[in-house]
């Protein structure tokens, strides 16, 4: 499912317009971003939390040459499905 078939989706099940769907939509993921992208956790209970996790500066190798190179730390976002969302996938 792409982002206009997720669209489509919300509008049907929130009987709204497409448009107003892909508005809500779009503001909702950019308060998410921006909230991660400042430090935030943002969790939504029974999908999941997103958050930003340190990761460590780590040596690696040029898939090209195979010579060495170090990789720098850097801050990644992170999701963690929540129970109800785990539940919902394993068919439980």
């Amino acid at each position: 499912m792409n982002k206009g078939e997720l669209i489509d989706a919300i509008a049907e099940k929130a009987s709204v317009t497409k448009k107003q769907a892909d508005a809500v939509f779009t503001a909702g993921l950019e308060a998410i971003m921006e909230a991660v992208s400042g430090g935030d956790k943002v969790t939504l209970v029974g999908f999941g939390s997103f958050e930003s996790r340190e990761r460590k500066e780590r040596e690696g190798r040029n898939p090209k040459t195979g010579d060495k190179m170090d990789i720098p730390a850097t801050t990644v976002p992170a999701f963690s499905a929540g129970k109800q969302f785990k539940d919902a996938v394993g068919g439980r």
